[in-house]
């Protein structure tokens, strides 16, 4: 298959490369970030928060909880839009606090602001950021409690909607969570860029049709970590499309509590597998519910090892051995990229650019930051 040379359809298929050099950039910087977090993490009286906004935000979601495992520190993802209207909820001045910063650009007004607000409430706060853009305003920020980890120029997606950003800011967040364990972890990276270099000869053409079927809107679904994954893939698909595509995230056990009154014959509903046999109890249930009392439009599967016995209208099983649940978690967004450009294409859109109206732009525009009173 040909594909038409856009930088969205090269930014999601550099990536595989990509994660193979995030972890040599985290390897490199190994000492130093052990310097910097060392007196931090595994603290009981520490706790960690990741931040960003949008997709950086949801990157957050994903890997918060694979972090608070692997340390044992409390962690937790909130949004730079939420610390700047409320600094004083959020972060607490009375606990030693990690903030890590996600952003592409890192222009946008409110990653900035977030450190500055967080550093008033706080005087017991350190700021580990992971930008994309090395000449961005988050990465010149200076200081002796700020350590910034820039990641590749191919990473800075010049694409409207990131792609390769947001799972090489995923895996390098991942790594420093597992900085001790950093040679174990480029095996099970290279697992995963393998598959997914033989994904694309493989899944395209189902894709691309997928992309050329008729639904109006679209649910995602994802367990614990994955449903930042579910988040994350909701907002490629309406980000592409423009908002033609009205799109839907929750947990499979939550779905069941209301939100699922949003099928209907044009919906196309999108599962994150986990690869936990406990967990997929739950998810396979809630499977068969919607299948027994529901219309809907499609059904996608994303799943690294197989769906034995499940009927769905495209599987995307990735192989018969499980890739680490962390790096799954990140990199099970590739499909939906996928799905999401070639969405865009069918709808007559360009995927670089696909904001007809000019709603959404790269970098956020219009935000401005009011000074704030509060304090310790």
């Amino acid at each position: 298959m040909v594909e038409k040379v856009t930088y969205t359809y090269k930014e999601i298929r550099q990536q595989p490369a990509l994660w193979s050099e995030v972890w040599e950039i985290i390897r490199g910087k190994k000492d130093e970030i052990l310097a910097f977090v060392g007196d931090f993490v595994n603290r009981m009286d520490t706790e960690v928060i990741f931040t960003g906004a949008g997709s950086s935000f949801f990157i957050g979601e994903i890997v918060s909880p694979f972090f608070q495992k692997d340390t044992g520190v409390s962690s937790r993802a909130i949004e730079t839009t939420e610390i700047v209207t409320h600094p004083g909820f959020y972060v607490n001045g009375n606990k030693k606090t990690l903030m890590i910063s996600f952003a592409r650009s890192g222009n946008s007004p409110e990653s900035v602001a977030a450190i500055n607000l967080a550093n008033k409430v706080s005087s017991n706060i350190k700021h580990l950021i992971i930008t994309c853009n090395i000449d961005g305003a988050l990465a010149k920020l200076k200081g002796d409690n700020i350590y910034s980890i820039i990641l590749p120029e191919k990473a800075n997606d010049k694409s409207l909607a990131m792609t390769s950003s947001v799972t090489s800011m995923g895996i390098a967040a991942l790594l420093i969570g597992r900085i001790k364990y950093l040679e174990k972890m480029r095996e099970e990276i290279q697992k995963a860029a393998t598959l997914f270099e033989s994904f694309f000869d493989r899944y395209s053409p189902v894709l691309k049709n997928a992309g050329d079927a008729e639904y109006k809107r679209a649910v995602f679904l994802g367990s614990g970590p994955m449903k930042g994954a579910a988040h994350e893939a909701h907002l490629k698909l309406q980000e592409l499309t423009d908002g033609e595509i009205i799109g839907k995230f929750d947990s499979f056990m939550g779905f069941r509590h209301g939100p699922k009154a949003v099928v209907n014959d044009e919906t196309l509903l999108v599962y994150f597998f986990s690869n936990d046999k406990y967990i997929r109890k739950y998810e396979y249930d809630l499977v068969k519910s919607i299948a027994e009392s529901s219309d809907y439009a499609m059904t996608i599967a994303i799943s690294n090892i197989p769906l034995n016995g499940m009927q769905f209208d495209l599987k995307i099983c990735l192989d018969d051995t499980a890739i680490d649940d962390g790096i799954w978690s990140i990199t099970s967004l590739v499909p939906v990229q996928l799905l999401a450009y070639y969405k865009s294409e069918a709808l007559g859109y360009n995927p670089d650019s696909p904001s007809k109206r000019g709603a959404i732009h790269r970098v956020v525009q219009g935000v401005s930051i009011y000074e704030y009173e509060g304090g310790n």
